[in-house]
């Protein structure tokens, strides 16, 4: 493999040759997920650099940018452009000047890793902000998250294909998927996933579900879109449950298609 091919920078999902234990002397080919560095850059200045899967980056620059606390709305991102490289992808985000300023401010540099969500903050306020929700009286039906559980892997086609990535889905209150994004990288998948639902109409009893663990971060990025209810397929952790109850969000674990454990403020689920 030459240097100049190492990095595939536009496909999500690579043909590769390998030998089963079953059969190691015969070659097959198996679908293989991709993952890119992704460099975001604000007006100039390289911010971060990110290992993600190729695809829906406007998306993922959006949900970053808004999720991060680098731009407050959508209104303060004025372009996004993609650049791609030999050794990678580059994101050039244009945003005010005020929202420039105050990324100066307070700016860090890190290099993140698959799954990495707030590695390299530079302080603990930066670290453990809480955005602002607003009140809801939203309730959700048991029969509906079930259901809704039913159809989260039907849409995951880079996971049929490869076995190697993560999703985030948003669920209309009926069970009925509206918006999915899939990445190798379980917080890109979910920036990804906010950054395509801020420009479409939600309601406050839409849902997420998740296919990892919900992290505290994990919490943080849903109160940006203000949804009540956080669905995971696997397990918590105890911050998690704390931020979700102090945001009034219902947050749900060990999500299966017959049962889930629910860890917050169970008021909201209706039998």
């Amino acid at each position: 493999m030459t240097r100049s091919n190492f990095i595939q920078t536009k496909k999500t999902a690579t043909l590769s040759k390998v030998h089963k234990s079953s059969s190691i002397k015969d070659e097959v080919k198996e679908t293989i997920a991709e993952e890119t560095p992704i460099a975001l850059i604000y007006n100039g200045i390289s911010h971060v650099v990110m290992m993600g899967s190729p695809s829906d980056l406007e998306d993922f620059a959006t949900g970053f940018s808004v999720t991060e606390g680098i731009v407050d709305d959508l209104s303060d991102i004025y372009s996004i452009e993609i650049n791609y490289k030999r050794n990678g992808i580059e994101l050039n985000i244009k945003i005010s000047s005020e929202c420039f300023i105050r990324l100066k401010e307070v700016r860090r540099n890190l290099i993140g890793r698959t799954g990495c969500g707030l590695c390299g903050a530079e302080s603990l306020s930066q670290a453990m902000r809480i955005p602002k929700v607003n009140i809801s009286n939203s309730h959700f039906h048991s029969k509906n998250i079930l259901e809704a559980l039913k159809n989260f892997s039907k849409d995951q086609y880079l996971q049929k294909d490869t076995g190697a990535t993560h999703a985030s889905a948003i669920f209309a209150a009926e069970g009925n998927l509206k918006i999915i994004r899939e990445d190798v990288g379980r917080h890109v998948a979910l920036d990804k996933l906010i950054g395509a639902s801020l420009k479409q109409k939600k309601y406050e009893d839409d849902f997420v579900i998740t296919s990892s663990r919900a992290s505290y971060e994990m919490v943080q990025k849903i109160a940006y879109l203000n949804l009540k209810l956080l669905v995971a397929i696997s397990a918590p952790t105890g911050l998690a449950i704390r931020i979700a109850d102090n945001l009034g969000i219902t947050l749900i674990g060990f999500a299966r298609e017959a049962r889930y454990t629910i860890y917050s403020h169970n008021e909201r689920i209706i039998e």
